[in-house]
């Protein structure tokens, strides 16, 4: 039987930022798939026209990545140790939908929004997030 410890003060920040940034990949996903009227006014014809040629798989793994990310973050608060393999599939998702973005034409029609740097952002948080993940289950943070 193991025994828990506490968790130091970083591991609940980065927790609780995790959720909120993951959030706001499961905001970005709902907007795109329903293609709302703040999406719309947000997106140039030429962007619209990348999304709209996205294959299934990479929308499937973008909606992966984010709710596998959002539920590992809760999971990561209530310091579940099942936390961590959401979070390498979240990381997993997010790291061919990155790839498959970077193989089109998104980061240069889309510059002004962030074209390269969220997208890179989105693969080293989903990174921050497994380590840590990993890390708490080592330390018997999380059970």
């Amino acid at each position: 039987m193991t025994t828990s410890t506490k968790p130091p003060i970083w591991f609940w920040i980065i927790s609780v930022i995790g959720l909120i940034w993951n959030g706001m990949g499961v905001m970005n996903y709902l907007q795109q798939a329903y293609r709302t009227e703040g999406f719309l006014e947000q997106v140039t014809p030429e962007q619209l026209a990348i999304l709209d040629a996205r294959p299934a798989w990479a929308t499937a793994l973008f909606a992966i990545a984010v709710f596998t990310g959002v539920l590992g973050c809760i999971l990561l608060i209530f310091r579940k140790k099942f936390a961590s393999p959401l979070l390498m599939i979240s990381l997993l998702g997010a790291i061919i939908t990155q790839i498959w973005w970077f193989t089109t034409d998104g980061p240069s029609i889309s510059e002004e929004s962030g074209g390269t740097i969220i997208p890179i952002l989105v693969i080293v948080f989903a990174l921050l997030l497994v380590w840590m993940a990993r890390k708490g289950v080592s330390k018997s943070w999380l059970t």
